[in-house]
């Protein structure tokens, strides 16, 4: 794992659980209809987006073992560019379910960044 992984995937690991705390509790209708839950999730998701594919361009190998990070990916960009068009069923199970998956695998690849810099 090459040594500026760590600070990506802290960032994005930080991003997840955010994301699962904000939701975590809520229903479906809740988050449609809080547009405070909404934006902190949206802006979570964007991070973490953000955070795996500078992940993904520094350390292709690590970026490999982020399951569907090309998905997270583009669902940052499609909340970054096409902020008209999302479609928040696919947020909100992406939130509540993919995040929740998600998680685990992260803070693995973070426990690993800090062994392989001596942390």
């Amino acid at each position: 794992m090459r040594p500026e992984a760590g600070a990506h995937l802290w960032d994005a690991a930080e991003a997840a659980r955010l994301v699962y705390e904000f939701t975590r509790g809520r229903t479906m209708v809740e988050f449609n209809t809080d547009l405070i839950i909404r934006s902190a999730v949206e802006r979570q998701l964007e991070i973490l987006g953000e955070a795996l594919n500078r992940l993904r361009r520094e350390d292709v190998d690590t970026g490999a073992r982020v399951p569907d990070l090309d998905k997270i990916v583009g669902m940052r960009n499609i909340i970054a560019h096409e902020y008209g068009d999302i479609d928040y069923e696919i947020v909100w199970r992406a939130a509540t379910t993919s995040i929740p998956e998600l998680l685990p695998v992260l803070d693995e690849l973070v426990a690993e960044a800090r062994r392989t810099a001596g942390i």
